[in-house]
């Protein structure tokens, strides 16, 4: 239909490519089933399933590492209660989000829900245009990870009649989760056709569906209240039904919002796209005069779903028209293609799955079964719409201009009704200097137009000779100056939804035609001959922006290399010569969303003309279904029929779902995928297609074999079995064992003379014991004579004495003294003697937190490194030892590592990485003695994470708010963390969960890096890398009494340490020379040594403590 108001022009049947012009269809939904990589959730009523996501979701203010998918049409942000409890509430008392929430069904084979993470380029591609569409004033943004969630033709439960046919009716609707680093957004797409029921049965009564977005119950001081939620529909029924008729991304049954941003979230942000324009379309921009001759002619009803269209009138072009120039045929490129001479009996697979494998004498051949055309290798319905989808690259140089406008991959959509021959192409993000250029090259789509030309009697187009697979070659010439650019396509056939795919490359110039001008294009033919090869000359008007005309032509000659059959007569009835003849062309620069389109009316015929035909059939005035043929009668006579995989009366086609009338269509182990007019198969999950293509046979799985205990590793007493991916493993000997893993024997540490002089040595399964020798006291590593004293007898014969006050007044023991045993050392077992309560204690005499009981024998394994209570190796009297198993860990870019300690020494060889991320950078490094847990920060994400340092996956603490955690320390006593952020200036913290979270510290930090704890007396140390004046401070434990400690003679105070023997604080200072011009990145102190680690020298230092109270100075001893 054209509109003359106002002297405006509407062309109203851009199908496919008009964003507002239709509702989206459920083809034009992201790829979904087990073809694209999806996940099947049970069939069941309610069913949910956890997915534990690679990258994490923002929503509202909090991320997520996993959520739930679920059969009622939502998401979960945790694992949701019984449906009793939520169905028909709209906010539920759990985060959701939900896309269209009810009652729903997937059992008995009635639907299915697909789901699936995905980070492939095209998936997030079509995420970016959905997202940047909608929000056209804000930057761009391109996710970097998707979570696709699909519900197809799912059932209301239990399903009840109110007199329209509820218990036929399906919804089939998507959901995408993409997300960035610092922004996620939900894109749902609910397809034409797709929402068939608005309301399900809760308890006896029809309760309206829902979608939108809910942050569940949130706690408060007392008491937990329901959190901030954002509805998309309402509780009347019309807002259902709305969801795929209105938008607010500019596009039909597609809508987008913003659920959660970091690091701070104010409210759910829709779309702000939410005109849908009618007249005109956004094909043809809308301008005071109009660009196309206008056509006059009788009104025909088409699909009721789209606008109707006036048919043109026009007179065809005659066989003598001199835009028609003569083949040379010279540049004849055929190519043929061999079936080497096989039999159908094994080569059935290579026919298309609706056409027949014939043998010949010679070898064999596939033909397209009635009802389809093609080549026989790839067969479409006849009268079914087809769709191209590709790629252009190239380099273009426009006019004079010496640089080149680079095309990297935009994107090229196709459209043609096949009917009556009308096609469309649509080509995105061309840039302003190039598009108004392109606007002559309607040859750029033109072949699709001969792909699927509407044929005239004893006539066929190119598709129904040659296929989809083909290459094609147009070498394009401007006049007068000869500008020449070439055109390469390369078709590869159908893809999984039966969309021809293309690839083009443009290369060449072209003549510059200014911002603002428009074309307009006589209607032009091509001679094809073996329907290979064509030439003509074409005459194009510009209309420039001062009002001026200019007419110009180019000509275009193009070679087209193609595969047939060698064998039968499949190409005997094509006609040598054939005459493509291209109509009411209309090419159009959208300047403001960068498109270039193109439209125009493709037939083929007769390269003599002939009498013009009259029949509706071949003049495309037929009012048929887009998705129906035409059939020709006697004279001006006709009639409809719907196109294979479509029933009706041809004039109105609806799709056949032949899943759902034939269950078994695909076979065992297989899932049948409804598609309009067609159908595929898909293998279920654990299964692929065997080598006919149409047989699902089992893949072998991946075993953990670590976890189902079917190694070969030597036992766990002995050795470690550590998985490795897909059906692989690695063993590994414990400390103390030595071997390959499978074979693991004890080491025998006596034998290395471990113990004192005056010490016995006895070897244990792992590790070995040291005894003083009668006469003598020590812990065994290290014995004497005489009378000193130990630090519990210190402890002891101090509060016998007196009353000991700490740094902030009478300690909480001081009721309590401590027991001895006959060395000198805590008992491991301490009781009270007021109360009678009992406890454990470490080897310094601290409390293990969790231990304090009634009188008993103590726990065993009570010590912090899981190693025997008499193992303490102490090379001399004034250095404290270290007892076995005793490791430095360190960080090292995305690595934590620990080499152990021992005496004097630094076992280099028994270095390890305790874990290893490579894309991320890891600063500061904890360890949690009670729970052998390793924390640390990391700046990419940001993130604060833990491992236990005995194996397992890392879990995100903390992930929100964080600007770079640098340093980080733990309170084993308290159970908390402490860490700085050195972009927030800020020192935070939080229980060992990451709940409880809070600020201490937020004023005078310009850039705090390195921080410890000391829980014993309840300090925090920290160091302040500012350049114009560095501090180390102190504080309690929840930021009270903050003090400098420290800030003369200091340059980059980085690594800090708090040695608790000792009193002493250490730290490395990146400032000096001290380390050779390196930036120590962790400090660890232990007894009288010292370790740090660099990263950016690749060692690990250990040391001497300089005998003073606030510095540490070190030997290098390189790893």
């Amino acid at each position: 239909m054209f509109w003359r108001d106002q002297g405006w022009l509407l062309w109203a049947t851009f199908l496919g490519f008009v964003a507002s012009a239709h509702s989206i269809r459920r083809d034009e939904f992201f790829p979904f089933g087990q073809s694209a990589g999806d996940q099947v959730l049970e069939p069941e009523n309610d069913r949910t399933q956890r997915l534990d996501l690679s990258a994490p979701l923002l929503f509202y203010d909090r991320s997520f590492d996993s959520i739930f998918i679920n059969t009622n049409g939502f998401v979960a942000t945790e694992e949701p209660p019984s449906e009793s409890t939520y169905l028909g509430k709209m906010p539920p008392s759990f985060g959701m989000i939900a896309a269209l929430h009810g009652d729903l069904d997937t059992s008995a084979g009635v639907g299915k829900v697909f789901f699936r993470q995905d980070s492939r380029a095209d998936v997030l591609r079509r995420a970016a245009e959905h997202i940047n569409r909608a929000f056209p004033y804000n930057d761009e943004v391109d996710p970097t990870h998707a979570v696709v969630v699909t519900w197809v033709d799912v059932a209301p439960h239990t399903p009840h009649t109110r007199g329209d046919g509820l218990e036929k009716k399906r919804n089939s609707f998507q959901l995408v989760l993409a997300s960035l680093q610092k922004a996620s957004y939900a894109i749902l797409l609910y397809a034409r056709d797709g929402v068939q029921f608005s309301s399900t049965l809760v308890q006896g009564s029809d309760v309206i569906m829902h979608g939108g977005f809910s942050k569940g119950l949130v706690p408060g001081f007392w008491f937990t209240s329901q959190g901030p939620y954002y509805r998309t529909t309402s509780d009347e029924e019309i807002s259902v039904r709305e969801l795929a008729e209105q938008t607010n991304s500019g596009q039909r049954g597609v809508w987008v919002y913003e659920i959660g941003t970091s690091p701070t979230f104010s409210d759910v942000s829709p779309g702000e796209v939410t005109d849908l324009p009618t007249e005109p379309p956004p094909f043809l921009a809308q301008t005071t005069e109009p660009s196309w001759p206008l056509y006059t002619g009788e009104q025909v009803k088409n699909d009721p779903e789209q606008i109707e269209i006036h048919s043109n009138q026009y007179q065809p072009l005659q066989p003598h028209d001199p835009e028609v120039v003569e083949l040379d045929e010279t540049e004849i490129n055929v190519d043929v293609f061999s079936y080497n001479f096989g039999t159908c009996s094994n080569n059935r697979n290579k026919c298309s799955q609706f056409a027949d494998c014939r043998d010949y004498s010679s070898g064999f051949c596939c033909h397209c079964r009635p009802g389809f055309y093609g080549n026989g290798i790839q067969c479409v319905a006849e009268g079914k719409p087809q769709r191209m989808n590709g790629k252009i690259h190239g380099r273009v140089f426009v006019g004079s201009s010496p640089y080149p406008v680079e095309l990297g991959g935009v994107d090229l959509h196709s459209y043609v009704v096949v009917n009556d021959g009308r096609s469309y192409v649509a080509i995105s993000d061309i840039p302003e200097t190039l598009g108004p250029s392109l606007l002559p090259l309607s040859v750029l789509g033109g072949v699709i137009g001969w792909a699927f030309a509407l044929e005239q009697p004893g006539y066929r187009n190119g598709f129904s000779v040659i296929g989809g697979e083909f290459t094609r070659e147009a070498e394009v010439t401007f006049m007068p100056w000869n500008e020449k650019l070439i055109i390469r396509q390369e078709f590869k056939g159908t893809d999984e939804l039966d969309h021809l795919v293309v690839k083009t490359t443009l290369e060449g110039k072209v003549p510059e035609m200014p911002l603002g001008s428009t074309v307009t294009m006589d209607p032009y033919a091509e001679i094809y001959q073996y329907v290979i090869t064509s030439s003509s000359t074409r005459e194009y008007k510009v209309n420039m922006p001062d009002g001026s005309t200019e007419t110009r032509t180019y000509q275009c000659r193009q070679t087209i290399t193609f595969q047939s059959c060698q064998h039968g007569d499949s190409l005997r009835d094509v006609k040598p010569s054939q005459m493509l003849s291209v109509d009411q062309v209309f090419v159009l620069y959208d300047v403001n969303n960068k498109i270039l389109r193109y439209a125009m009316s493709n037939k083929v015929g007769d390269v003599n003309g002939g009498e013009p035909e009259e029949n509706p059939c071949f003049t495309g005035r037929h009012g048929c279904d887009n998705n129906a043929v035409c059939r020709p009668g006697q004279g001006s006579q006709f009639t409809c029929e719907c196109a294979a995989g479509f029933l009706g009366n041809g004039r109105d086609c609806d799709d056949i779902d032949e899943c759902r009338e034939n269950p078994q269509i695909c076979g065992y182990n297989a899932v049948c995928n409804n598609q309009p007019g067609t159908y595929r198969c898909e293998c279920e999950d654990g299964f692929q297609f065997g080598s006919d293509s149409r047989t699902c046979v089992e893949v072998d799985r991946p075993v953990n074999h670590c976890e189902d205990g079917t190694h070969d590793c030597d036992t766990p007493e002995r050795a470690q079995c550590s998985y490795t991916g897909s059906s692989s493993f690695i063993c590994s000997c414990l400390p103390g064992y030595v071997g390959d893993g499978r074979n693991c024997q004890d080491i025998d540490e006596c034998q290395s003379r471990r113990c004192h002089q005056d010490a016995d040595c006895f070897n244990t399964p792992g590790s070995f014991a040291c005894r003083c020798r009668q006469g003598y006291r020590g812990d065994g590593s290290y014995c004497y004579s005489g009378e000193r004293r130990t630090r519990c007898e210190e402890e002891r014969d101090s509060l016998l004495g007196g009353t000991v006050f700490g740094p902030r007044g009478p300690r909480p023991s001081e009721s309590h003294i401590p027991a001895c045993d006959g060395n000198g050392e805590y008992e491991p077992l301490q009781c009270d003697r007021r109360t009678g309560s009992c406890w454990c204690v470490d080897r310094n005499g601290v409390e293990v937190r969790g231990t304090r009981s009634a009188p008993g024998p103590c726990q065993t394994g009570i010590h912090d490194d899981g190693g025997p209570p008499d193992v303490r190796p102490t090379p001399r009297p004034d250095v404290d030892p270290l007892p076995p198993g005793t490791h430095l860990l360190f960080a090292q870019s995305g690595r934590i590592e620990h080499v152990p300690l021992e005496s004097y020494e630094m076992r280099k060889e028994g270095a390890k990485a305790v874990l290893h991320l490579p894309e991320r950078v890891i600063i500061g490094v904890a360890y949690d003695c009670v729970e052998k847990v390793v924390y640390w920060t990391d700046i990419t994400s940001p993130a604060i994470s833990k491992a236990s340092i005995q194996g397992g996956e890392p879990t995100t603490v903390i992930r929100t708010d964080l600007g770079s955690p640098e340093g980080i320390t733990v309170d084993h006593i308290g159970r908390t963390i402490f860490w700085t952020d050195s972009m927030k200036d800020r020192i935070e913290v939080a229980s060992l969960d990451g709940s409880r979270r809070r600020v201490i510290v937020d004023s005078d930090l310009i850039n705090p890096r390195a921080i410890v704890a000391d829980p014993v007396h309840g300090h925090l140390y920290w160091t302040d890398w500012n350049r114009e004046a560095p501090k180390i401070e102190t504080s309690y434990m929840d930021g009270s009494n903050r003090r400098v400690l420290v800030q003369n003679d200091l340059g980059l105070p980085n690594g800090l340490t708090y040695d608790f023997q000792s009193s002493l604080l250490c730290w490395a200072d990146a400032g000096t020379a001290r380390f050779q011009q390196t930036t120590p990145l962790m400090v660890s102190c232990s007894g009288n040594n010292v370790g740090f680690g660099s990263l950016s020298l690749l060692y690990v230092v250990s040391a001497q403590k300089w005998r003073s109270p606030v510095a540490c100075t070190f030997l290098t001893r390189t790893l």
